[in-house]
């Protein structure tokens, strides 16, 4: 709430997932793919393999391309787009774990370092030390994981860092080991669908058996993955879980997130275990593309499914995803959420709410509270969700004001159950009555014409339970 939020069109979600998810593949395949060119040149080196070092070298192009080039341009991109579109997050995220950050952009210029000095001396120095330049290379890259992997996994399940507020107690959390492991797999996964292309180009003699050679890697992902991700899956919390999982879960668009990655997961390792290990001779580019995509999906589907799990969390049971702190919320009731998101837009020192222009002063309170996920008419568009009956967008903010309730009842550490609430996947209102009134007002303003007429009377009998139903259809 401190910082304004970079308000767009496609939404801010949507920008995000793109870069994210493009750089999390990349980033993935520079772990994977590491391991996977370390044994493989370790094996050459040992076996005085010709085939398997050729493949070490065709390899080590396309990382260099693509994890140090495309990664690292990527991963500047998430830390600006996060910064614009969740400046509060990212804030907590720096203040809790710098020295944690300071210790991956230590690992990752070791990474780099060590990615440029191999592909560059390939035939310069002797092979032992060439091998070992990859294995450090390796090393770094996965230590750079282990880290971000417990900051990005105490955003979903911060355990008992809500009491303590300690580095370990946030960074070892419920899910941080399940999901690391579920990440190597997703590595060697990733390192796969690269890897095939290059080794495409190999002669005919030698395609089969370095194609089944990564099919087996390919195999091995899958397995590993399979695993980490149903560990963390029952890691998670009852009130994450609610979302998802189920014969009627909170977020049906969830749970047909967690079908697609599994169908998606499935699909990688048939395709895999077909062209690769079964039909190697068979396996050209258009196989190739497919595996690629299957694992992909399978990633992609992850990503959003763990991102989704928070809601309505930035940082579960800490700060909402418009970057409202739970320990807030009694605090920004009595004072107005105006007084803490001075830059949404309205001069609210001194001023008297009751006497301003209504709707000036509920567009403000739209960018501070809701802005962050909805657009007017883009991504999300408020306009759409708005009751066919204006009158009625007054019970719908009186049932999430109800949520601010439970949410302020909270101990530190304590979960809510998320099921019980009307809208398990939004913030709750937060603010005084004048400021809900005056978003009443402007949601009125910007309603569909034909609805623009009717006026939201504070105290009408309305339908709250239609209403509720109404909110979790989105």
């Amino acid at each position: 709430m401190d910082y304004p939020i970079w308000q767009l069109a496609m939404g801010g979600g949507v920008l995000m997932g793109i870069v994210a998810v493009t750089h999390v593949i990349v980033s993935h395949f520079a772990i994977g793919g590491g391991l996977v060119l370390a044994v493989t040149e370790t094996l050459a080196v040992r076996r005085n393999d010709g085939a398997m070092r050729d493949l070490a070298y065709r390899g080590s192009l396309v990382l260099i391309l693509i994890s140090t080039v495309f990664g690292a341009i990527s991963g500047v991109g998430i830390w600006v787009v996060a910064g614009l579109i969740s400046p509060g997050a990212i804030s907590a995220l720096i203040h809790n774990y710098v020295w944690g950050w300071a210790i991956e952009w230590t690992f990752f210029v070791v990474e780099i370092a060590a990615a440029l000095i191999y592909y560059a001396t390939w035939n310069k120095i002797s092979k032992r030390a060439h091998v070992a330049i990859i294995w450090i290379y390796f090393v770094a890259a996965w230590l750079s994981l282990f880290i971000i992997n417990g900051i990005i996994t105490f955003m979903l399940t911060p355990g008992k860092w809500l009491v303590t507020h300690e580095f370990w107690d946030g960074f070892f959390n419920p899910t941080s080991w399940p999901s690391l492991v579920l990440r190597t797999g997703i590595g060697m996964m990733m390192a796969t669908a690269f890897l095939v292309f290059p080794a495409l180009k190999m002669s005919a003699e030698q395609r089969p058996r370095i194609v089944r050679y990564l099919g087996l890697w390919l195999l091995a992902g899958v397995v590993i993955s399979a695993l980490g991700y149903f560990w963390w899956e029952g890691a998670l919390p009852p009130e994450a879980q609610v979302l998802f999982l189920g014969t009627d879960p909170a977020l049906a668009a969830l749970a047909s997130t967690r079908t697609f990655l599994l169908v998606a997961l499935a699909a990688s390792l048939v395709l895999g275990g077909f062209f690769l290990l079964l039909l190697p001779k068979t396996t050209r580019l258009v196989p190739a593309v497919l595996i690629a995509v299957a694992a992909f999906a399978f990633f992609g589907g992850y990503e959003r499914l763990r991102e989704g799990a928070r809601k309505p969390f930035l940082i579960h049971d800490y700060m909402f995803s418009n970057g409202l702190r739970v320990d807030e919320i009694e605090t920004l009731n009595q004072d107005g959420i105006l007084s803490k998101a001075r830059w949404a837009g309205y001069p609210v020192m001194g001023a008297d709410l009751k006497e301003a222009d209504q709707v000036s002063v509920g567009r403000a309170v739209f960018r501070a509270e809701c802005a962050s996920c909805h657009t007017l008419d883009g991504y999300l568009s408020i306009r759409k969700l708005l009751p066919e009956d204006p009158s009625l967008s007054l019970a719908v903010l009186e049932l999430m004001s109800f949520q601010a309730d439970d949410f302020m009842a909270l101990e530190p550490g304590q979960k809510i159950d998320k099921a019980s609430l009307s809208y398990p996947f939004m913030p709750p209102f937060v603010g005084t009555e004048e400021e809900m009134e005056a978003l009443v007002e402007y949601l009125i303003s910007i309603a569909p014409a034909n609805a623009g007429e009717a006026a939201a009377v504070p105290g009408n009998d309305l339908d709250g339970v239609e209403l509720a139903q109404k909110g979790t259809s989105r």
